[in-house]
């Protein structure tokens, strides 16, 4: 016991002392005009190229890889049903599945699928 407590706490002093180095180390000028303007060949860029993007499209991705993730968990269900014979795998893909459209019905209703407004 007392070997682990001496291992972590060297652990704890190495990463405080490399934080620290890096720290001190890291000493950048985040002011500086030149370093915050965007480059385009040395010439003064022609339009403000920090323009926001648009909130609609973010959510919709947000949302594409939410379902892309639920899917990836889908997958192995399908091999969990093919081999078992219990009840117990296709009752619990049928209930995420209907989470899954009640997420989806969710979203449809509140309008974040509609692109066109």
């Amino acid at each position: 016991m007392m070997t682990m407590i001496t291992y972590l706490s060297i652990l704890l002093i190495v990463n405080l002392v490399l934080l620290t180095v890096g720290l001190i180390i890291n000493k950048r000028s985040y002011m500086d005009r030149e370093k915050n303007s965007p480059f385009e060949c040395g010439f003064d860029p022609s339009i403000y190229t920090r323009a926001p993007f648009s909130m609609r499209f973010f959510l919709l991705a947000v949302i594409f890889l939410i379902f892309d993730v639920e899917i990836i968990l889908l997958m192995p269900l399908t091999m969990n049903i093919m081999k078992s014979n219990t009840h117990w795998p296709m009752s619990s893909s049928v209930s995420f599945l209907m989470i899954l459209l009640l997420g989806l019905f969710h979203e449809w209703n509140q309008g974040s699928l509609n692109w066109m407004k």
